[in-house]
């Protein structure tokens, strides 16, 4: 019998439970931190296209080949794929008909097509595109019919026959347990996404502290990446089920909507205005969040829906993010700072706290960045190098 390097947790048999995901990834020498995980899964259990950014050799990619190889029955579940710098269309997804014979269609070799075929046949399981370096080419045009069917629930058109053709059907949706994730890095090659692909996603940014830097290189060993493969198959049909819950709370929810007002009065003279879809997918977020660790405070889900949902959108000139930033910063303050006259300046007193007078910090060191940033370069966005 193989040994169980995760003995000292019993994992449920067939309920979904993320700290059993947790303890094996450990037991496969991969270390990332609880919150970030944490974050992972109630993302992709809120919404199924998540982005994750950040610094380079962060563990992006590793992170969501994990969680895919550790939750899939077989490989057949999923595909890693490196987005091309000639990705100009559709094609590299889902193929094209041969134009010289009608009876075959092209499938892109790399088996998203196939992947999507299969989710759409077998329902009841999760299926995982990952896009690695996701916006190495323009997002917006070989995955426009992606965003398109994914909110529209439409069917997107593959050839003009009837039948199947080379496997291929005439016409296909994209299946609600297909989840999306693509991972970015920000640097002279790479282009920036628009506001309508950052409104469809939750994007997590992964950064590094001292303290984390510290643990890992006293603990670095050797990747196991097999040992996780289907350690947690059997939890698989009970995380779509809570993935496929559309319910969206009501109840408790009364001061996270009275912060939600008061982010999106500021984020609105930045143009970056969050709309309907945008705030429902926060209220699901906070609630997913809160069935997956349910330690977390309201503050801290909250923390997670700010600078996952609301901040991403933001960037501009100094002149113009600045100003919005500083405001947005004294939001996250347990106590906010007033101006000591009419139209004065309370920027350097708001970015001077103390961090035990931060109702936010994950969402303020990251408008801190944001600010040093625009100071510095005369401009800034949420995405960094």
């Amino acid at each position: 019998m193989e040994e169980n390097n995760s003995d000292h947790y019993e994992a449920p048999k067939t309920e979904f439970n993320p700290n059993y995901f947790i303890s094996s990834i450990e037991s496969a020498n991969l270390y990332f931190s609880h919150l970030l995980i944490i974050r992972l899964l109630g993302s992709l259990q809120t919404k199924p296209f998540l982005i994750l950014t950040g610094l380079s050799g962060s563990g992006k990619t590793k992170l969501a080949q994990s969680f895919v190889k550790w939750i899939s029955e077989d490989s057949n579940q999923f595909r890693i794929i490196p987005v091309g710098a000639d990705w100009t269309n559709r094609e590299p997804l889902f193929g094209y008909p041969n134009a010289l014979n009608s009876d075959e269609y092209i499938k892109p070799e790399n088996g998203a097509l196939e992947l999507l075929i299969a989710a759409n046949e077998d329902p009841d399981l999760p299926f995982f595109l990952i896009l690695d370096e996701m916006n190495l080419s323009h997002v917006e045009r070989y995955f426009a019919d992606f965003l398109s069917a994914m909110e529209s629930g439409e069917e997107i058109f593959l050839h003009s026959g009837t039948e199947v053709i080379s496997g291929v059907p005439p016409k296909i949706r994209i299946p609600k347990n297909l989840f999306i994730i693509g991972t970015v890095n920000i640097d002279e090659t790479t282009h920036m996404f628009s506001p309508k692909v950052l409104d469809r996603a939750n994007t997590i940014e992964f950064r590094i502290t001292s303290d984390e830097m510290t643990d890992f290189l006293e603990k670095v060993g050797e990747i196991n990446m097999e040992y996780l493969e289907s350690k947690g198959s059997n939890m698989a049909k009970s995380f779509l089920e809570m993935a496929l819950d559309k319910s969206v709370p009501s109840e408790g929810m009364d001061s996270v909507k009275v912060e939600l007002g008061k982010f999106f009065v500021e984020l609105k003279k930045a143009g970056a205005e969050f709309g309907y879809r945008s705030a429902t997918e926060i209220l699901k977020l906070i609630d997913r969040l809160k069935k997956i660790d349910p330690s977390l405070e309201v503050d801290a889900k909250l923390d997670i829906a700010i600078v996952q949902k609301l901040l991403p959108k933001l960037h501009g000139s100094r002149r113009k993010l600045v100003p919005v930033l500083t405001t947005l910063a004294n939001l996250c303050l347990k106590e906010t700072i007033q101006p000591e006259k009419e139209g004065g300046s309370i920027e350097s007193k708001v970015f001077e706290v103390d961090i035990e007078k931060i109702k936010y910090p994950i969402s303020f060191e990251k408008l801190a960045r944001m600010r040093k940033a625009a100071i510095e370069n005369g401009f800034a966005s949420f995405a960094e190098a």
